[in-house]
């Protein structure tokens, strides 16, 4: 995988518009519990999240909790897809945890889509400290669902 380390830095960012599913756990910033990223898309249409996380997000003292950064990498990888207009679910997420993750630490969560066959996209992610070193990986495969799904299931 070879998303940019520094995507901050690296071209310029306009924000990706959330949906109508604002309580999402990643996403939402009407969730007070949740995560409340804001994700931005790159010239080059890979996907940029800068981030922080908290203490509540604890697993090992003064690192990130193994699902949180999980959820993180599945969270960049769906916008990916929604940047190019497209609503999936996941189907199968392979995560490499390849260094701690610090909690309050300036992060930067990455992502791109690889591929689409039918219903069927490819995407992958990474998370990397300020220094740009990687200290995880995913890639995943998600399947296009009709986003009136979600939509019906929002008014009931």
């Amino acid at each position: 995988m070879r998303l940019p380390a520094n995507a901050l830095g690296a071209s310029t960012l306009t924000p990706l518009a959330h949906g109508a599913l604002n309580h999402c756990f990643g996403c939402g910033l009407e969730n007070p519990s949740g995560l409340r990223l804001k994700f931005f898309t790159a010239e080059d249409g890979s996907i940029v999240c800068p981030l922080r996380l908290a203490r509540r997000f604890a697993g090992p003292p003064g690192h990130a909790h193994g699902g949180i950064i999980a959820t993180l990498l599945d969270e960049a990888m769906s916008k990916a897809n929604r940047a190019r207009s497209v609503t999936a679910m996941t189907r199968q997420m392979s995560v490499e945890y390849l260094r701690p993750v610090p909690l309050g630490a300036r992060l930067t969560l990455t992502a791109r889509h690889l591929s689409a066959h039918g219903r069927s996209h490819h995407c992958e992610a990474q998370l990397a400290d300020a220094a740009g070193q990687v200290l995880a990986t995913a890639t995943a495969l998600f399947i296009a669902i009709d986003p009136e799904r979600f939509r019906r299931a929002a008014e009931d």
